[in-house]
């Protein structure tokens, strides 16, 4: 499972306008190739008038798939510099499509390229940048004696509790970031004095707004 990263929370929208040509960003999450290309698409469809539709999309733990398309634009002034503000922001599974109305005056090469990076730059924060960092589901075996002890600590800490099973023994649920894992068993370990089994049943990413 891959380590900690930055993606956008969600799909982002937002126009601007520059020397009367209208652009506007779409970003969006996107975990395969496939949902890339089905985002794109769509927004293809949605302004199928535009004068461009140009593209981007970075996929892939390592950033292995990264493809940028300038729709008609002169080469190099439109998708390229898009994948380059995901690339300067570190953001990884990121879409993004700047749909383009143009307004009868012609931006050179240079303007072009600053127009479609500031147009994607405004959509990422419209979309909201988000670090998902991985968690780790760990379970607290205890006898019910120590519940209401084990409980209370938990509430008052940085841990997350994620609830509670009844059985033959107590099972404690606890989200803890996989930095904190040796920390947090330790640290039942000795509340417990020892009488508690702490194990790591499962791994999930956690979502926090940047």
């Amino acid at each position: 499972m891959r380590n900690d990263y930055k993606t956008v929370k969600g799909l982002g929208e937002k126009e601007i306008v520059i020397s009367k040509s209208r652009f506007i960003a779409y970003v969006n999450r996107a975990e395969t190739e496939e949902e890339a290309i089905e985002f794109i698409e769509s927004i293809k469809k949605l302004h199928s008038s535009a004068t461009h539709n140009c593209s981007c999309y970075m996929v892939g733990e390592h950033d292995q798939i990264q493809k940028a398309n300038d729709d008609g634009e002169p080469s190099g002034t439109a998708g390229v510099p898009m994948l380059e503000v995901l690339k300067k922001q570190g953001l990884k599974d990121t879409v993004v499509v700047v749909t383009r109305y143009f307004g009868g005056i012609k931006l050179g090469g240079g303007g072009l390229i600053r127009a479609y990076g500031k147009a994607t730059t405004e959509g990422i924060d419209a979309a909201q940048v988000v670090e998902r960092k991985l968690h780790h589901v760990m379970k607290i075996s205890i006898d019910y004696t120590w519940l209401g002890k084990v409980e209370n600590e938990i509430r008052n800490s940085d841990y997350t509790l994620n609830g509670i099973q009844y059985a033959e023994n107590v099972e404690v649920i606890v989200d803890v970031l996989k930095d904190d894992v040796e920390r947090f068993t330790n640290w039942v370990t000795e509340l417990t004095n020892g009488q508690s089994t702490v194990t790591c049943i499962d791994k999930k990413f956690a979502e926090f707004v940047i």
